[in-house]
């Protein structure tokens, strides 16, 4: 288990489940109140419950550049639902001190909320990391600026397209994990991974001090260990959006995140 939040700043909590983690760490992804606040909080306990490591927490937005048709459309019910940055966090608080949450956010709800108090919620709600992923390196200061004075990882991605120099400089600068985009394109399953996934996971490894996560198009069991065979953590995001978006009540949705959860904690440790 990772460290109480009372003592340890996020990136130590990141730290401390990646080295805890049986095999690779698994981060499981959930849209912050979809398909409704409840059964998302019971979602975000369930992935504690089945053998996460850390937990990936979407913040709805109305123009997800990164996302898929799948979260998309995850997103665009939790904001008719309801749902918002103060709702979302509440999701946080609930699970954020049973293991270490990293808040997917897009910079325009950072900056219109204004980067230290959005900061100075996170932290409040038990957070443990924070990735922006339309945030650039060039225009990251302030927003790293406010979330390290309140003790949080400023998380950052890099994808195949990210050029070698600029992957290295990303790398080396990285706070809690990197995460590394395993194909071009949005988010969403795919039947196969990339053959040079292997070599970026290593190569990214060998820049930066920070375990590597690999993102995007994990969509099995088999795919998570084959991943999880290079890269410190699997991270898995549509499939289980879908798993809970094929569900008609929060008991159904649990029981179905919680079976696929285990399969591939099985499969990472086996």
């Amino acid at each position: 288990m990772a460290e109480g939040t009372a003592t340890a700043t996020g990136s130590a909590r990141i730290a401390s489940a990646f080295e805890g983690a049986e095999g690779a760490a698994l981060m499981p992804y959930l849209m912050g109140g979809f398909p409704d606040q409840e059964t998302a909080t019971a979602v975000a306990n369930a992935y504690a419950d089945a053998g996460a490591d850390l937990i990936e927490l979407g913040v709805p937005f109305s123009d997800p550049l990164a996302d898929g048709p799948t979260i998309h459309a995850a997103d665009t019910a939790a904001l008719a639902a309801g749902a918002t940055l103060e709702s979302v966090l509440e999701t946080c608080a609930a699970v954020g001190e049973r293991i270490p949450v990293a808040l997917m956010v897009y910079s325009n709800m950072v900056l219109a909320t204004g980067p230290a108090v959005f900061a100075e919620r996170a932290a409040e709600a038990k957070a443990s990391g924070v990735i922006v992923p339309d945030l650039p390196l060039e225009e990251q200061a302030s927003i790293r600026e406010a979330v390290g004075a309140r003790r949080l990882a400023l998380i950052p991605l890099i994808a195949p397209t990210t050029p070698t120099a600029r992957r290295k400089r990303i790398c080396e600068g990285a706070e809690g994990f990197v995460y590394l985009v395993s194909t071009v394109g949005v988010t969403g399953e795919r039947e196969q991974l990339p053959p040079e996934l292997t070599s970026l996971i290593t190569a990214a490894k060998e820049e930066a001090d920070v375990p590597v996560a690999v993102g995007f198009g994990i969509s099995t069991p088999e795919q998570a260990a084959t991943v999880g065979r290079a890269a410190d953590g699997v991270i898995i995001g549509t499939r289980l959006v879908r798993a809970v978006a094929d569900t008609s009540d929060q008991e159904a949705a649990v029981a179905a995140v919680t079976d696929y959860l285990r399969a591939t904690r099985d499969g990472l440790t086996g």
